[in-house]
C-alpha cells in the first residue's frame, strides 16, 4: 500500500461553448502526482446559469466525462498503490453534496501500462459513464523510485 498523497489539481486550459443557454464544455489538464512525466486532460460539461433556471437541479453537474492521458515528459513512478483497485488521483465535486468527478489510476503489470480511469461517484447510485486511457511504459526509458516491481 502507498502513503498517502493529496489528489492532483487540475489546471483549465481549455473552454468551448455549446450553446445559448450558458453550457460549456470545460477542460482540464491533470498532472499526476505520483507520476512524473504524464498529464491527464480531462473534458468535462458545465451547465450554465438559464439552463439550471429552466431545468432546476440547482447544484448538479451531469456525469459525462471523458479523459485522455499521454507521456509529456521523462517519467518517474514514485510510490503508486500497486493492487487491482489503483489509487484516487484526481478528485473534483460535481454537485453540492453528492457527487464527485473521480480519476483512478491502476497498474496494468501484464502490460506494463499505467491504466487512468474517470467515472463520477454518487452518494446514493453509481454511474455507469465512464472512460479510460493508458499510458504505455513498454519500451520507455522509466525511473521505478522504488525498483520496477
Amino acid at each position: 500500500m502507498s502513503c498517502l498523497a493529496a489528489p492532483a489539481a487540475a489546471d483549465q486550459i481549455g473552454e468551448v461553448g455549446v450553446d445559448w443557454l450558458g453550457n460549456d464544455i470545460l477542460i482540464d489538464a491533470v498532472s499526476d502526482p505520483k507520476v512524473k512525466g504524464v498529464t491527464c486532460h480531462v473534458a468535462y460539461f458545465d451547465r450554465g446559469i438559464i439552463d439550471r433556471l429552466q431545468k432546476g437541479n440547482w447544484f448538479e453537474d451531469p456525469s459525462n466525462a471523458s479523459i485522455a492521458c499521454r507521456q509529456t515528459g521523462p517519467i518517474s513512478i514514485g510510490d503508486i498503490d500497486l493492487d487491482e483497485n489503483g489509487e484516487v488521483v484526481f478528485k473534483e465535486s460535481r454537485s453540492l453534496i453528492w457527487k464527485s468527478l473521480v480519476v483512478n489510476r491502476i497498474y496494468d503489470r501484464i502490460n506494463d501500462t499505467l491504466v487512468y480511469l474517470i467515472n463520477s461517484q454518487q452518494v446514493q447510485d453509481g454511474s455507469a459513464k465512464m472512460a479510460l486511457s493508458t499510458v504505455p511504459l513498454y519500451g520507455q526509458e522509466v525511473v521505478w523510485e522504488n525498483g520496477k516491481p
